[in-house]
């Protein structure tokens, strides 16, 4: 599989997502990340036609030191009536110092006629004159040939000379697009296979996921012969997004054993891919194929007794591979063989131990009906065996009292004030917060009150705060459960309050958050 390609255009097809703006640093950063993941070809962008692409490049011939991929910019062919040499467009592709360009050209008729207004015969022109210039210039061209599988449906005979075409004026790759994202896996086959075919043609695939069937699509394209596949890290893109790379390629390598890129690279796939949802500032999706949070957590009694014998019973593929784990979800569901794996997972060995572990289920299952849903708060649960196993629960300190003001003027934005009384390091603390709520008021009130017991609190961040009622129907009497997402810069954790009022729910979950945030870090009750 030497000759195979993989192509990603994060930057550039994925940067159209809809709220995703990436800065020129950002795209810096996120190269990186691809070029450490282990892809062929990085696409950076439209140099000339977006002064953003154009900084971009400046700036990545200097400080982009890729160990792996190839830099490729993207851009159209020369326009109608022009000469390649002479079109700014065509130049600035040069002037990106790239030794790769990616070329759209119109495959489609309709699209030739109307939307490009053109003749079908000077759209070829185009595609031979600009691709043929730019390999005299030294440059490998690859042409991304859009609305191909649309135009080929449509008039396969000018698809195919499009195809030629690219291919004689020295395109090395003429990568079939699905650009509507229309097609099912058998069309995508099928047509690569006749223009395979009918041409010797390197060929390449580009698929959207209208239909959901990027990812298919791709691997259809590559099963019917194409040697060059593109897509986008986590799916992103216009309208649902591009073929996700990193599933295609795990699938392709660990799946069908092609060796697309080393394996080392690809067991870092889920940090690269979290990493790059950072910049992008994107939640990652947690039930993404092979990477996602959820692809092999496990919640179902029955599934857990069957991981205890042997892990592949439940899982297509060991997690390691791309840098993921196993994990087992704790809620009502749970069998004593759940609360064994989960122990497990966190260091504790509860085999040969039924009485202790009866007693967690039950535990559980009661809390359960109660509201509290352990599967999405790993850390409480973490907090709950403990006391279990130790018959005592983790405390860094003891709560004497804390109360809530919230002041609202007309015409002025609310402001919380929190007051938290308590004992910590061998003395009385009282410490005042403001916040634009109650919960972040007492957030800093109570940072405030443990700050000399514990600095260790200053490098713990909130992340996220969310709120779910429960047994709606009792209106402003439902019970309402708070989850706490946290983090330490190195890794986060979910902690949960269930409660009749929101502020003693988010009170319960702030204290598991900071209580399991010092005991990872292995500071001692002071």
């Amino acid at each position: 599989m030497t000759d195979f390609h993989v192509y990603d255009t994060t930057l550039r097809d994925g940067a159209q997502q809809e709220g995703l703006n990436l800065s020129v640093a950002d795209k810096l950063t996120i190269a990186r990340h691809l070029d450490a993941l282990g892809v062929g070809y990085i696409e950076g962008g439209w140099p000339g036609a977006n002064p953003k692409d154009t900084e971009f490049f400046r700036r990545a011939a200097g400080e982009l030191d890729l160990t792996c991929a190839t830099l490729a910019a993207f851009g159209s062919t020369r326009r109608a009536g022009a000469v390649a040499a002479e079109d700014p467009q065509v130049r600035a592709l040069l002037d990106a110092q790239t030794t790769v360009v990616t070329l759209v050209a119109k495959s489609h008729i309709t699209h030739v006629t109307d939307a490009l207004r053109t003749t079908l015969d000077e759209n070829l022109a185009m595609i031979h004159d600009t691709v043929s210039f730019l390999a005299g210039q030294g440059r490998t061209v690859f042409l991304d040939a859009e609305h191909f599988f649309d135009g080929f449906a449509l008039d396969p005979g000018y698809a195919m000379e499009v195809v030629r075409t690219a291919s004689e004026a020295g395109a090395a790759v003429v990568v079939l697009c699905d650009t509507n994202g229309g097609m099912l896996p058998p069309q995508v086959g099928d047509v690569v296979a006749k223009v395979l075919t009918d041409s010797d043609t390197l060929l390449g695939i580009h698929c959207h996921n209208d239909t959901g069937c990027a990812v298919a699509n791709s691997l259809a394209a590559v099963d019917a012969g194409a040697m060059h596949v593109q897509g986008t890290v986590n799916g992103y893109g216009e309208r649902t997004g591009n073929a996700d790379l990193v599933t295609v390629v795990s699938n392709l390598q660990l799946k069908q054993g092609r060796a697309v890129v080393d394996p080392e690279r690809l067991a870092r796939a889920l940090h690269l891919s979290h990493a790059i949802s950072e910049v992008t500032n994107v939640v990652p999706y947690s039930r993404q194929p092979y990477v996602g949070v959820s692809a092999f957590a496990h919640k179902a009694g029955l599934h857990a007794s069957a991981l205890k014998v042997d892990p592949d019973l439940y899982q297509h593929t060991d997690p390691s591979l791309v840098g993921n784990s196993m994990r087992t979800l704790v809620s009502d569901m749970a069998g004593r063989a759940s609360i064994e794996l989960k122990a497990r997972e966190l260091g504790y060995d509860l085999s040969g131990r039924p009485e202790l572990v009866a007693r967690v289920v039950a535990r559980v299952k009661r809390l359960e009906q109660e509201g509290w849903t352990f599967d999405a708060a790993d850390a409480s649960f973490e907090l709950l065996l403990r006391e279990e196993v130790t018959g005592e629960r983790p405390s860094y300190f003891d709560t004497e009292s804390w109360r809530i003001i919230t002041e609202s003027r007309p015409g002025q934005e609310s402001v919380s004030e929190a007051t938290v009384k308590l004992h910590a390091g061998g003395g009385r603390a009282v410490a005042t917060g403001e916040g634009n709520g109650p919960v972040n008021a007492l957030d800093h009130a109570l940072r405030g009150a443990l700050a000399t017991a514990y600095p260790e609190l200053n490098d713990l961040e909130l992340i996220d705060f969310r709120v779910r009622i429960l047994d709606a129907a009792h209106g402003t009497d439902a019970t309402t459960r708070v989850l706490i997402e946290t983090g330490d810069g190195s890794e986060t954790w979910q902690t949960l309050g269930v409660a009749p009022n929101i502020v003693q729910a988010s009170w319960t979950a702030l204290v598991d958050s900071f209580t399991y945030g010092l005991l990872r870090r292995g500071v001692t009750p002071r």
